[in-house]
């Protein structure tokens, strides 16, 4: 163990220091409270054992600050004391101590002491260790909730809890932002002929090749079986098309074979955009049916292109070529 010794007495500190390295343990010595709260500040410590009656700082006020920082492992402290009265001895352990040394130093009493340090200090480690894992554990449950297990893209819980945010700050700052709502075209047919096992690896390829995509700021999600939803914060209707037609024609130029597909023979994507301008009262839901409906629109005009919806809520079929 670190073994921080605060004693005023250069004698009693130097018997203390030597006693502890016999034992095996590395000894950090300071001459007062003062210079012993400095080294606890700044080198990481197991054990202290400080005299109670120092100047400056005296033990009680040592051992106080020690406890009161917050620490990510805990610190034995031992009082080294002339005091042999039970009333110290019961000040001291509501202080916050986890024991007493009494003058003059026994070694064995030191050795029974140290061994208890020893004691408390790995099975505090052990515990720190175990929480860090849980945390970890926990916080990989947290992010494997909100992520879809055979895509890795956002699920819909991990939507919901982003348009609450996002919503927030569309309220508190103004903010737009375009919704996408894509579709793998004649998936099912897809899937009758090559079989669910193809069909997933097309939802993966296509998902990465969606999320590959977009700005570090754009957030995709798997909405649907064959669905695909991409949020983009402050972006145009002009700007998000632009970006969902690029991702398209990202997806055909995959060349993933699909016979059911008349129109190009390879996997495609139907995408329908809506947006929320500032100042607009519309909730996420009736933002996503608004693209919804244009992906529909999308979808009757031919499939493998984007479609629009305008303000003025009427629906917009834009050409392959935006």
């Amino acid at each position: 163990m670190r073994i921080l010794i605060a004693e005023d007495d250069a004698l009693s500190r130097t018997i203390l220091k030597k006693a502890v390295e016999k034992f095996g343990h590395e000894c950090l010595a300071a001459k007062d409270g003062i210079e012993a709260w400095g080294i606890f500040q700044t080198s990481d410590v197991d054990v202290i054992i400080s005299d109670w009656m120092m100047p400056g700082i005296d033990g009680m006020e040592l051992c106080r600050r020690v406890r009161e920082q917050s620490q990510s492992s805990y610190t034995y402290f031992i009082f080294l004391t002339a005091l042999g009265d039970k009333e110290h001895f019961l000040a001291g352990m509501e202080m916050g101590a986890d024991d007493y040394l009494i003058k003059p130093l026994d070694l064995l009493d030191l050795k029974v002491r140290l061994i208890a340090a020893s004691r408390v200090t790995s099975l505090h480690q052990q515990l720190a260790e175990q929480k860090a894992e849980l945390e970890q554990l926990s916080l990989k449950f947290f992010e494997q909730a909100r992520k879809d297990q055979l895509t890795q893209i956002g699920n819909r819980l991990q939507l919901q809890e982003d348009l609450e945010a996002l919503c927030g700050r569309v309220k508190r700052y103004g903010h737009a932002y375009c919704a996408a709502l894509c579709d793998i075209d004649y998936f099912k047919l897809y899937n009758d002929t090559y079989g669910h096992l193809a069909g997933d690896e097309v939802l993966r390829l296509v998902a990465d090749t969606i999320a590959r995509g977009f700005r570090k700021g754009d957030s995709v999600y798997r909405y649907g079986g064959e669905e695909f939803l991409i949020i983009l914060p402050e972006q145009s209707l002009e700007s998000a098309t632009i970006a969902i037609n690029r991702v398209r024609k990202d997806v055909e130029n995959l060349a993933i074979p699909h016979c059911g597909n008349k129109e190009s023979g390879v996997v495609t994507i139907s995408a329908g955009i809506a947006a929320l301008h500032p100042g607009e009262d519309k909730t996420p839901e009736e933002l996503l049916r608004e693209a919804d409906a244009a992906l529909y629109q999308a979808k009757q005009a031919g499939r493998n292109r984007v479609a629009i919806y305008s303000l003025e809520s009427n629906l917009c079929c834009l050409p392959d070529a935006v």
